[in-house]
């Protein structure tokens, strides 16, 4: 009755994850381990309970497009992937040093993928993130000002300490949408750190953007200060499709 008692008032106070292993505890055999010991494994399971759920937040918050992991990176496809330089990206140090990363290469080099594996990683390290096609961010910006959140959504993208903009210059750009990256770029600008992935080289991107003064002040917060990373060869797409 004692122990109920006890799980009762550990969930009560939303310590799912003490509850849980105190549990295991009472049906456990007696084992050759102190009282100190003990209550470390029941606070340990707490621990690891409570990080789970945050990185579960995290992901979701994320939104990412495809369910990829740094494990799974396929480094044998003739790509110019380097796993050293991959390996040095996992520890999310250009992260906390608010730097860019540029992925540039043709459609269906594992752009995104890649892209996502990182933001998965930079979620496992306690990083919030968040991933956006370009198209569809700006679609959401031009929503948030019709319905008055539109300086919300600038806040929220500014706090995360990584977003990704998937699929950079596919269309090309209104004005409106100029000044919105403008604003979104200013504003992590040394606070967060944002990855691009694009199909066109970085020395085309200040023509894709358009009008010059815009260009230049978009790209000197989003090139300079940023890793790059170019991809090449066929699509993998294509060389793991089944038909011919």
């Amino acid at each position: 009755m004692l122990n109920q008692q006890t799980i009762d008032q550990l969930l009560r106070m939303k310590l799912k994850g003490m509850s849980l292993a105190y549990q295991e505890q009472l049906q456990q055999p007696a084992q050759d381990l102190s009282f100190e010991e003990r209550f470390g494994l029941i606070v340990d399971r707490e621990w690891i309970y409570r990080e789970d759920r945050r990185l579960k937040r995290r992901l979701k918050a994320a939104k990412l497009r495809e369910s990829a992991c740094m494990e799974d990176i396929d480094y044998h496809h003739p790509r110019g992937l380097d796993r050293s330089v991959f390996k040095s990206l996992a520890s999310g140090q250009w992260i906390s040093k608010s730097q860019n990363l540029i992925l540039v290469g043709p459609t269906g080099s594992g752009k995104t993928y890649l892209a996502c594996a990182l933001a998965n990683q930079a979620c496992r390290l306690g990083f919030m993130t968040l991933y956006a096609r370009t198209s569809k961010l700006l679609h959401d910006l031009e929503i948030a000002k019709a319905d008055g959140s539109y300086s919300k959504l600038l806040s929220k993208i500014a706090k995360v300490n990584l977003l990704i903009i998937d699929d950079w210059g596919l269309t090309p750009l209104t004005p409106a949408e100029r000044r919105d990256l403008l604003e979104i770029l200013d504003d992590r600008y040394s606070r967060g750190s944002t990855l691009i992935t694009s199909q066109f080289p970085i020395n085309t991107w200040h023509e894709l953007i358009g009008e010059p003064t815009i260009a230049d002040a978009i790209l000197d917060r989003l090139v300079h200060a940023a890793h790059k990373i170019t991809l090449k060869g066929d699509s993998m797409r294509k060389a793991r499709s089944p038909l011919t």
